[in-house]
Formats: structure tokens, C-alpha cells, sequence
């Protein structure tokens, strides 16, 4: 009897061996670190496979131990182990190593020696007005209000006709303004007392013939204008202007890149993000107020340059040397 119970007990013995070998299988998983709805749990995701890691906390005081992360693990998997989830295959790895030449988590950056750099170039690009902008008035003055308008009405209508004439088919020519106001004196002790009325009739033209400028004016004023506000010289076509100084400062900022890059003994992997900060437009180049001319000498007008400025920031992704 007692021999018998012993050939029973190796029996038992030899079962339960043969199952646990039956649940354990030796395996190399290759795939990426992901986390799991498991508390403090990690899965390694291989195609459509994943491999829930038992024994996650072995491993993760390593710095390549992060989400994303290619890795190579060996281990068996544990068919007979009952999770709360049970997200993927229950994995008792024995070891474990990173894949340096892929994943893409923060951590392999390190690896690699790779780091990101923040950039900005700037440029300045000096173009030729294409547009002048004039304002003339005429201003005059009457013991009436109706006397005042009347003498401007005519005055107006010449300078006007004079302004279409000069400055040629391809101008504008438009009414910017106009105003009839009192002429008051003021007293100590004694309300203000009306001694006139004065009215102002504004009329802008705008060219693109910057050659015609000081001939307007001439003619302009020989036909009654006495007051000028001011020449603005502005670009209306603006585009190549702008597209140029954009270029510009994309260049600067990808050499400033490359420079740091060379510095650290690496080079530019790829550009991550541009950012165009904005590209400055040129303002009109206002010149001083014309004195007005009756004499038959011409006005000379000098017609500068505008600056178009522009910035882009980027950030750029470098492989530095072996530190």
C-alpha cells in the first residue's frame, strides 16, 4: 500500500511538472514600450501581439526604459498567470535592451545625441517705390462764408484740371477732404469774434510715373493750389519684395542651425517646425512739406529706397557628436 501511494505521488508530481513546462514558453519579442491600463503596468507591442511585462519594475530605473521605445526582450511567457486586465500576454522577461538605431521616444534622443535648437533669422531687403502719393490743397479766405467758398470752387476746379493734365492718364485723382470753417479772434475778457471764413479743399493723386512728381506740383501750383501736405513714396507690387526677404531670413535662420550644429561636432538632421514671425511691409516714405513754387524753376524730387524686413524662427533637430 505504501509503495502504491508513492508511484501515485511521482505521478502527481510529473503532471504538474509537464503542465507548468506546457505554460512556459521560452521567447525574444521584439517591440515598442507602451503603457498599460494595468497599474504601474507596460506591454511591449510587437505587430499585433503585445506581451504584458511581469516583472516591469526590474527595468525601469533604466534612462531607455520609456514609452515608445524600441526594445529586444527575452523571457517566457506565463500562459497560466491571471491578470486583472489581462492586456496581452503575461511576459516574465529575463533580459531586456534597447533597439538604439530606431523608436522614437524622448529617451533615445539621448541615445543618439540628438537635440533640438531654437533659431531666428532676420533680413532686410531694400526695394524701389513703384507709387507716390501727393496731397494739395487749396485754402482760401473770405469776409463770408460764401465768398470763401466760392473763390476756393473756382481756384479748386483749376488745380484739379491742372493735376489730370500733368500727372497723366494712369493717375488718380480724387477729393481727400474739404472743410469751411469760421476765422475767430479771441480777447481777454471778450467772447471770440468771427472775422472770416477760410475753406480748404484737398485733392490727392496718386501716379505711378515717379518721374511726373515735381511737375504736378509745379503745375499745381501755378493753377492756385498754396498748400501741400506732404509726398508719400510707397510699393504697391510688393510680392517678390517680401517673398525675397522671407527667403532671406529662412536661410539665415538654417545657417545659424547648421553653425551650432558644426560647433557641437553633428549636423542638422531636419528641420522640426518654421514659424514666419511676420514680414514687415514697407511703409510709405513721407518727405517733408513742399514749399510751393510759382517761379518757372521745377521742384526736385529725390525718390529713396524702402526697407522690407522679415523674421522666421525655426526649430531644428541636430545630431551632435560623441560626448
Amino acid at each position: 500500500m505504501k509503495r502504491k501511494l508513492i508511484t501515485i505521488s511521482s505521478a502527481v508530481a510529473l503532471v504538474v511538472l509537464l503542465t507548468t513546462q506546457a505554460f512556459a514558453k521560452e521567447l525574444t519579442v521584439r517591440g515598442r514600450l507602451q503603457r498599460t491600463v494595468e497599474a504601474g503596468g507596460w506591454v511591449i507591442t510587437s505587430g499585433n501581439q503585445k506581451y504584458l511585462i511581469l516583472n516591469a519594475q526590474r527595468f525601469q530605473n533604466e534612462k531607455w526604459f520609456a514609452e515608445a521605445n524600441e526594445v529586444e526582450a527575452e523571457g517566457e511567457t506565463k500562459s497560466g498567470v491571471v491578470t486583472i486586465y489581462m492586456e496581452g500576454t503575461p511576459f516574465e522577461v529575463r533580459t531586456m535592451r534597447p533597439l538604439a538605431e530606431s523608436g522614437s521616444g524622448a529617451n533615445q534622443n539621448e541615445l543618439r545625441g540628438l537635440t533640438k535648437v531654437l533659431v531666428t533669422g532676420d533680413s532686410i531687403v531694400q526695394a524701389q517705390p513703384d507709387t507716390a502719393i501727393l496731397t494739395v490743397s487749396v485754402v482760401t479766405q473770405g469776409r463770408s462764408a460764401l465768398d470763401a467758398q466760392q473763390d476756393n470752387a473756382t481756384k479748386s476746379d483749376a488745380v484739379v484740371r491742372a493735376l489730370k493734365s500733368a500727372a497723366g492718364a494712369g493717375a488718380e485723382v480724387k477729393t481727400s477732404g474739404y472743410s469751411l470753417q469760421p476765422m475767430r479772434v479771441y480777447k481777454e475778457g471778450q467772447p471770440p469774434t468771427i472775422t472770416g471764413y477760410e475753406a480748404r479743399n484737398s485733392v490727392t493723386v496718386t501716379m505711378s510715373d515717379l518721374t511726373k512728381v515735381g511737375p504736378v506740383i509745379d503745375a499745381a501750383a501755378q493753377a492756385g493750389a498754396n498748400d501741400v501736405a506732404g509726398i508719400a513714396f510707397t510699393l504697391r507690387k510688393d510680392r517678390p519684395a517680401r517673398d525675397q526677404a522671407l527667403a532671406e531670413a529662412t536661410r539665415e535662420a538654417l545657417s545659424k542651425a547648421q553653425v551650432i550644429a558644426t560647433a557641437l561636432g553633428g549636423r542638422v538632421l531636419r528641420i522640426v517646425e518654421v514659424q514666419e514671425e511676420g514680414v514687415e511691409r514697407p511703409r510709405p516714405m513721407y518727405t517733408d512739406q513742399v514749399q510751393m513754387r510759382t517761379m518757372a524753376a521745377q521742384t526736385p524730387i529725390e525718390v529713396g529706397s524702402l526697407d522690407i524686413t522679415s523674421r522666421v524662427q525655426l526649430i531644428a533637430e541636430i545630431e551632435a557628436g560623441p560626448r
